[in-house]
C-alpha cells in the first residue's frame, strides 16, 4: 500500500501545470531530436542544460529526462523509412524495419514501434518504482571479470547470428574491435591508429560511423541502382497503416523478451540501451523458427529491439538515481544536472528527496503517454515522405547529415569521416556484409578493454579470475554454446562428408 501512496503522491507534483508543460516540452523536442541523424540526446541535453539552471529541480530534470526518452521513439522513425538510424540505439531497428518500408509496410512498422515502446517503458517505469534499491544492489554485484565475460558472449553471439558465412560475422566483430581501439590509450594516453589526425584521438564516434554505414550507404546505393530503384509512388490508405493480425499476433513474445532483456541490461552501468537492442534482436534470432526472415521485415526484427530500446532507457535511471552511477554518457549528464540543482543521487534519494523521486517516476508515465498520443497521429505524415521523387530527397537526406556531422564538434573532418564510412558501407553491401557485428565491435572495444585490464589488476596477471567468479563462467559458457550451435552442426557435416568420399571411392 506504501508503493501506491507514493506513486499517487508522485502523480500530484508530475501533474502541477508547470512540471506538465515541461515535460511535454522535453518529449516533443526528444521526439525531433531522434528523428534528426546525427544530434541525438546526448548532445541537445548538453547544449539545453545551461537553460535549465534558473528553473526548478523538478521541472529541470523532468524536461532533460523527457528529451532523453523522447529521442528514443523518435530514432526509429528515419531507420524505418530511410534506413537512417536518428539514434544509435535505433540501429538495430533498421535492419528489418527499412526492408519493411521498401515493402509498403512503412506504417505498421511504425505503430508497432509506438506501442510496443509505449508499453516497454510502462513496464521499466514498474521496475523502477517497485525494485529500485534492489536492482541497484543487483548490479553491483558485477564487477570487472563479469562484464568482460558479458561482452566476450555479445560479440560470439552478434558474429554466429548474422545472416549468411560465419567467416564474415567474425571478420566483422573483429573489424569493429579494431575500430574501437583508435584513439589514446585508455592507460597510457599514447595515440593508436589515428595516423596524426587530432581529432581522432578521442576516437571514432560510433554516431559517424552508423550514419555512414546506414544512411550514406543507402544513398550510394539507390543512387547506384539509378532507374531500378524501387520507387514508392502510390497512396497509402490509411487502414493499410494499421497493423494486421498477424503482426500483433508475431509481437507479442518478442515485446515481452526484448522489455524483459532491456529492462534488465538498462540497470547495468555501462550497457546503455544501444548494447540492448543488440542483445535483443540476436536473442529473438536464435528462437526464431526460421532465422532467415530477419534482416527481410520480419516484425520480430522490428519490436524487439525497440522494447529492449524503452524498457533500458528507463532503467537506466535506477542506478543514476539509487547508486549515483550514470549507466552511459546522457545519465551522466543528467546525474551532473541532478547535483547542479542540489540532488544528491544514492540511496536515501527517495527518502531525502521523495518529491523529486517519485515525481520524476510518475512523469515517465505522463511522458510516454504524451508521447504515444504524438507519434500515432504522425505516422501516416512519416510514410508520405516515402512518395517524395528520390532527386529531391537524396539531397535533403544529404544537407541532414552534413549538418548533424558537422554540429558533432564543428569539424568538416566529421562530414568526410562519414563519407569514407559511407563508401565502405556501400562496399560491404556488395559483399553482403553485415555491419551489426562491426558496430557492437565498435561500441565493446573501449568496455573490453577497460575491463579486461581491471580483471588482471585484480588478479595480478592471473586470467583463471574470469573462470573462477559464477557469473563470470556462466556467460562464458554461453559465448561458446553459441559458437557451438553453428560450428557443431557445420563441424559433422564437414566429418561425415569426409568419411563418405573414400567409402565411394571404394566402391567406384
Amino acid at each position: 500500500m506504501e508503493l501506491f501512496a507514493n506513486i499517487a503522491h508522485g502523480f500530484d507534483v508530475a501533474l502541477s501545470p508547470t512540471t506538465l508543460l515541461y515535460c511535454f516540452i522535453g518529449v516533443t523536442f526528444g521526439t525531433f531530436v531522434g528523428v534528426l541523424p546525427g544530434i541525438g540526446p546526448l548532445a541537445t541535453i548538453g547544449l539545453l542544460l545551461p537553460i535549465t539552471f534558473h528553473l526548478p529541480p523538478i521541472e529541470a530534470i523532468v524536461m532533460l529526462a523527457g528529451i532523453y526518452y523522447g529521442a528514443m521513439y523518435g530514432g526509429s522513425t528515419t531507420a524505418i523509412l530511410l534506413n537512417l538510424p536518428g539514434t544509435a540505439a535505433s540501429l538495430m531497428v533498421a535492419l528489418d524495419g527499412h526492408p519493411m518500408a521498401k515493402q509498403g509496410r512503412a506504417g505498421p512498422a511504425l505503430v508497432m514501434t509506438t506501442l510496443v515502446s509505449f508499453f516497454a517503458a510502462c513496464v521499466a517505469i514498474v521496475f523502477i518504482a517497485a525494485f529500485a534499491p534492489p536492482l541497484a544492489r543487483f548490479a553491483l554485484s558485477f564487477g570487472s571479470p563479469e562484464y568482460f565475460s558479458l561482452m566476450v558472449m555479445g560479440l560470439i553471439a552478434a558474429a554466429v547470428l548474422v545472416r549468411g558465412s560465419l567467416v564474415k560475422g567474425l571478420a566483422m566483430t573483429v573489424l569493429g574491435l579494431l575500430l574501437g581501439t583508435v584513439g589514446q590509450d585508455l592507460t597510457t594516453g599514447t595515440p593508436r591508429y589515428t595516423l596524426g589526425f587530432y581529432p581522432l584521438y578521442d576516437g571514432l564516434s560510433f554516431v559517424i560511423v552508423i550514419i555512414g554505414l546506414f544512411g550514406l550507404a543507402e544513398v550510394i546505393n539507390n543512387l547506384a541502382l539509378g532507374d531500378k530503384r524501387q520507387a514508392f509512388t502510390d497512396r497509402v490508405p490509411w487502414r493499410d497503416l494499421i497493423p494486421s493480425r498477424k503482426d500483433l499476433r508475431d509481437s507479442r513474445f518478442s515485446t515481452l523478451r526484448g522489455t524483459g532483456l532491456g529492462a534488465l541490461l538498462g540497470i547495468l552501468p555501462g550497457a546503455g540501451p544501444a548494447i540492448s537492442t543488440f542483445a535483443a534482436y540476436a536473442l529473438e534470432k536464435r528462437v526464431a523458427k526460421d532465422p532467415s526472415r530477419f534482416g527481410n521485415g520480419a516484425m520480430e526484427g522490428v519490436t524487439a529491439p525497440e522494447a529492449a530500446n524503452n524498457a533500458a532507457a528507463q532503467t537506466s535511471f535506477i542506478p543514476t538515481l539509487s547508486l549515483g552511477i550514470p549507466g552511459d554518457a546522457t545519465m551522466a549528464i543528467m546525474l551532473g544536472a541532478m547535483m547542479i540543482h542540489g540532488l544528491v543521487p544514492g540511496p536515501q534519494i527517495v527518502t531525502e528527496s521523495p518529491d523529486f523521486f517519485w515525481g520524476l517516476v510518475a512523469s515517465f508515465w505522463i511522458g510516454n503517454l504524451l508521447l504515444l498520443i504524438l507519434n500515432l497521429p504522425l505516422v501516416g505524415i512519416w510514410v508520405k515522405l516515402l512518395s517524395m521523387p528520390y532527386s529531391w530527397m537524396f539531397p535533403a537526406i544529404l544537407s541532414f547529415i552534413a549538418i548533424g556531422m558537422y554540429s558533432l564538434h564543428l569539424d568538416a573532418f566529421d562530414v568526410y569521416l562519414a563519407l569514407g564510412f559511407g563508401l565502405l558501407g556501400f562496399l560491404m553491401l556488395k559483399l553482403r556484409c553485415e555491419a551489426a557485428p562491426l558496430l557492437l565491435g565498435l561500441v565493446l572495444a573501449p568496455l573490453l578493454e577497460d575491463n579486461l585490464r581491471r580483471s588482471l589488476l585484480l588478479s595480478r596477471g592471473d586470467p583463471m579470475i574470469f573462470v573462477e567468479r559464477p557469473l563470470s563462467l556462466m556467460f562464458l559458457v554461453l559465448g561458446v554454446g553459441f559458437l557451438m550451435l553453428v560450428v557443431g552442426p557445420a563441424a559433422v557435416k564437414w566429418w561425415r562428408e569426409r568419411r563418405a568420399t573414400p567409402a565411394r571411392d571404394a566402391g567406384e
